[in-house]
Formats: C-alpha cells, structure tokens, sequence
C-alpha cells in the first residue's frame, strides 16, 4: 500500500510542471488569437503571463527534482509557439504591416526571420544543454526577444504611440540574429535566492518593484531593452578583456625573451 501511494504522489509530482508549461502554451495561443483580432494590448499581456508560466515550470521542476527528457521537449515545442511564432504575428500584425506597399515583402519576412530563429535557437539550446556555461546563454533567449516585442507594444501604448515600421522591422532582424548568434547572456540560474543577503539587496528590489508598480509599462520595456543590449556589451567588453590578456602575454613573453639573450655568455 505504501508503494502504491508513493508512485501516484511520484506521478502526481510530474504532471505539476507540465501543468505550468500547458498554461505557457495557452497562454501563447491566446495570444495568437488576440493579434489577429486586433488587441495587441491584450497580445502582449499573453505572452507576458507565458513568460512567467515558463520561468514557473522550470524552477518546479528543479524544486520537486522531475526533470525529464520529455518535459524539456515539450516545454520547447511550447516555447516555439508562445516566444517564436505569437510574438513574430504580433509584431507583423502591429508594426510591420504599415511598411510601403510595394516592400510588403520585407514585412513578412522580418517576421518570418524572428520565428525561423527562435526555432533554431531552441534546438541548439537542446544540443548544447548539457555543455553549456550554466551561468550564460549562448544567444538571446526566446522570451527576451519576445518579451522586448510584448513591453513595446505596452510602452506605445501607454504613450499613444505609434509604432515606427522601420524602427521594429530593423528591431527584428536584430532579435533574430541574437537568438542565434554566440553572443553571451547572463542567465542569472546561479543566483540563490535562499542565501543570505545584505539588506542593500532586498532595497534594490523593494525599489525595483516600486518602479514597475509606479511606471507599469514604461519601467519593464526599459529592463528587457537593457538585457538585450547588455549582451553584446558583454561580449564587447570579455573581448577587448582578453585582446589586453594576450597583449600582456605577448609583451611579458618578448621582455622575458630579450633578458634572456642580454644576460647570455659575453665573449672576449
């Protein structure tokens, strides 16, 4: 009897996860739905509640130990559909359809690109899961690119903006080519958040909520722009890092080179 118990509690503990990864696929569905209706507000607030189901469903998984090779499939088939192809339709249906007629093509295709690449930053993810610097993402993650399209949409609208064409179709491709490229993000899966802290830390995010509470669609368009860019200024700055690493080596090695033929044997 005790077995029994414990296998449908081991089961039960397997389906929670899946649970949240589903709500993240509705979620993206939903969203779809919106954009073609025209409520790109409520669009972006779909994927945004999609975000957050992503982000729960792994941190359960870890919490109640039920990874699975099967959870991490679906949660990227769900991903594909919530962070590629609903945030690609809503930025077509939104921005890019009022590009000139005669460059329609262009608008298509910029979203065409953001999906394409998500799709390929997913299945590299799953490649190279188990190789990967833990504290990294290689590219940009889907919902980063995903989430700067969603708090745009909420930032131009809070503001009565309208959205620029050309600004979101350059925006695009630029998403695209970080999801793809090697160019590293923080991950922030290292940080412990059951570890003690100083209280400077738990000000910085009483602040932080004050302003998202204050400023509810300005301040988090600001923070996913500033993760997005902070990527290739991180790799910016790790390189000239290591161009100065090998310049003093190159530098160290000559003088160590230069002593030693000057302390040689002197000849009569």
């Amino acid at each position: 009897m005790t077995n029994l118990k414990e296998t449908v509690t081991r089961r039960g503990v397997y389906v929670l996860p899946s649970l949240f990864t589903s709500m993240g696929l509705f979620a993206g569905f939903y969203s779809l739905i919106a954009a073609v209706q025209g409520r790109f507000e409520l669009a972006a607030w779909a994927i945004l509640a999609a975000a957050v189901f992503d982000m729960l469903d792994g941190r359960v998984a870890r919490l109640l130990h039920a990874e699975t090779a099967f959870g991490a499939e679906y949660d990227s088939l769900c991903d594909m559909l919530s962070f590629g192809i609903a945030p690609a339709v809503l930025v077509y249906l939104w921005a890019l359809v009022h590009l000139p007629s005669d460059l329609h093509k262009l608008a298509w295709l910029g979203a065409f690109f953001l999906a394409a690449c998500a799709a390929l930053r997913l299945a590299r993810f799953n490649v190279q899961l188990d190789c990967q610097d833990k504290r990294y993402f290689q590219g940009l993650p889907t919902p980063g690119s995903a989430l700067l399209i969603a708090t745009g949409v909420l930032f131009h609208g809070d503001l009565n903006l309208e959205p620029n064409a050309w600004l979101w179709l350059a925006a695009s491709l630029m998403l695209a080519w970080l999801m793809v490229s090697n160019v590293r993000f923080v991950s922030g899966k290292d940080v412990d958040l059951r570890r003690r802290r100083n209280s400077t830390f738990i000000v910085g995010m009483i602040v932080v909520g004050g302003l998202v509470m204050a400023y509810p669609y300005r301040v988090p368009f600001a923070f996913i722009l500033a993760y997005c860019m902070h990527g290739p200024m991180l790799s910016l700055w790790q390189h000239r890092r290591l161009q100065h690493y090998r310049l003093t080596r190159r530098r160290l090695r000559k003088r160590k080179q230069a002593e030693a033929e000057g302390s040689g044997p002197q000849s009569d």
